[in-house]
């Protein structure tokens, strides 16, 4: 079949627009996901809490995202990414707002948890949208990108959001992301479409040539309860459970307290440090994706970052580094190791029908987000378990000591990832699912 040139030149715009919108959706998501570690010091004067009552905090987004996500899948692949995306942001923004303007404990964990709940579905909507829109060919490559201009809201969240809280509270920080939230909100009615075919256009597999994917034929129930019963998607999902969690929970609320309370740095100063670690995730999603892709195999690229995740969270908790070039090293070493992750998002729509990949993609990436729940308080306790009492303005002071019980934790759970990926299915960069 011979495609007019003008409307694969449409295709290709209207492609990039969308793909413009829901990665600003994903890059809010990512922010808040990473804001509380450089907050930390600020949240723990205004509400008076524990390290391990801040884990619970900040782990309040991880515990309603890791919920949601199986019902995210669902979402996307029945009414589709723009009206998950959307009303996601909605949710996501109030919750933020409230967040930003809570006096309580309990409030600031309603609004984390609203904030939770909002953008829960933006990530897998989004990667649903790419299997709609980009060739399985890049699949790999595209979704590298993905995860590496989200990191660009994580870096936000790190040394520039240091910055920024020199020249405003961060109440107001969080006001206005939410804010900003309802404005994506707006854009994804306006432009978003869910399938090619929803702008009147072939699909990409038509465009290439070829047949399009069959359409799902059941109730979404049965088509769920194929993909948990699919045992070559449970491999993926622990690895992101031990690899990607472990990082996650650490970028995102010890990493920073780790630096200042060990070393005696300043936040500023402090978060250079987590800002080079989710730089370094976000090379290391583009380029292993990329990899990937080009050495036509999954499983070498997931198993080889998985075992080097492991040994660098052992060199933090055993070898004498400290601030400057030691600390940067094993920081961005961590980070771009862990970004081999993406490549499990891949496998997971790889070994399960094209109708039912958004349901395989948010069955893994639960694993990533359960691993973050459980690892942030999980840290914050293990560090409270040999805390010696020490405050600074009200404020917990830890020893460098508390932060390898936090440390040791995050090897454990690295482990755990490591040998999940030994039992990764190669699918050679296809859907096995489908005759060759």
């Amino acid at each position: 079949m011979t495609i007019d040139p003008t409307v694969a030149s449409r295709f290709a715009r209207l492609r990039w627009m969308i793909y413009v919108i829901l990665v600003l959706a994903y890059m809010t998501a990512f922010f808040h996901r990473m804001a509380p570690g450089v907050v930390s010091a600020e949240l723990m004067a205004a509400f008076q809490t524990s390290g391990a009552a801040l884990g619970s905090l900040a782990a309040m987004y991880y515990y309603i995202y890791t919920a949601m996500q199986i019902p995210a899948g669902v979402l996307a692949d029945t009414l589709g990414p723009r009206v998950g995306v959307a009303i996601g942001c909605l949710v996501a923004g109030a919750g933020s707002v409230l967040f930003g303007l809570a006096e309580t404990f309990e409030i600031a964990s309603a609004g984390r948890l609203l904030v939770g709940l909002g953008v829960s579905v933006i990530f897998v909507g989004l990667m649903r949208s790419n299997t709609l829109w980009f060739s399985e060919r890049v699949y790999g490559a595209i979704s590298g990108l993905t995860l590496l201009l989200g990191n660009l809201g994580a870096i936000l969240a790190a040394g520039p959001l240091a910055l920024a809280l020199q020249a405003t509270s961060w109440r107001n920080v969080f006001v206005g992301i939410g804010l900003f939230s309802g404005l994506i909100a707006l854009l994804s009615i306006l432009f978003v479409r869910s399938r090619p075919e929803d702008a009147g256009l072939p699909s990409v597999q038509e465009l290439e040539g070829r047949q399009p994917h069959p359409p799902r034929a059941r109730h979404w129930l049965l088509d769920l309860r194929g993909v948990l019963t699919t045992g070559a998607v449970w491999p993926s999902f622990f690895v992101m459970f031990g690899v990607t969690g472990s990082l996650l929970a650490f970028a995102g609320l010890w990493g920073v307290p780790l630096m200042r309370d060990s070393f005696g740095l300043d936040r500023t100063a402090a978060s250079l440090y987590t800002t080079v670690a989710l730089s370094g995730f976000a090379i290391g999603c583009l380029a292993m994706g990329a990899l990937s892709d080009r050495l036509g195999r999954r499983k070498p690229v997931i198993v080889g970052a998985s075992a080097l995740s492991l040994l660098l969270w052992l060199a933090l908790t055993l070898l004498p580094w400290g601030p400057g070039w030691s600390g940067l090293l094993l920081y961005g070493l961590l980070g771009l190791v862990a970004g081999g992750f993406v490549v499990g998002y891949a496998v997971a729509k790889e070994v399960v029908a094209p109708g039912v990949a958004g349901m395989s993609i948010a069955l893994v990436n639960t694993g990533l987000f359960l691993g973050a729940a459980i690892m942030q308080p999980a840290f914050g306790w293990a560090m409270d378990l040999t805390w010696d009492g020490a405050l600074a303005d009200g404020v917990r002071v830890y020893a460098l000591a508390d932060y390898r019980n936090g440390l040791w934790l995050s090897a454990g759970f690295a482990g755990v990832g490591l040998i999940a990926a030994l039992f990764v299915r190669e699918t050679r960069c296809r859907n096995i699912t489908l005759s060759a």
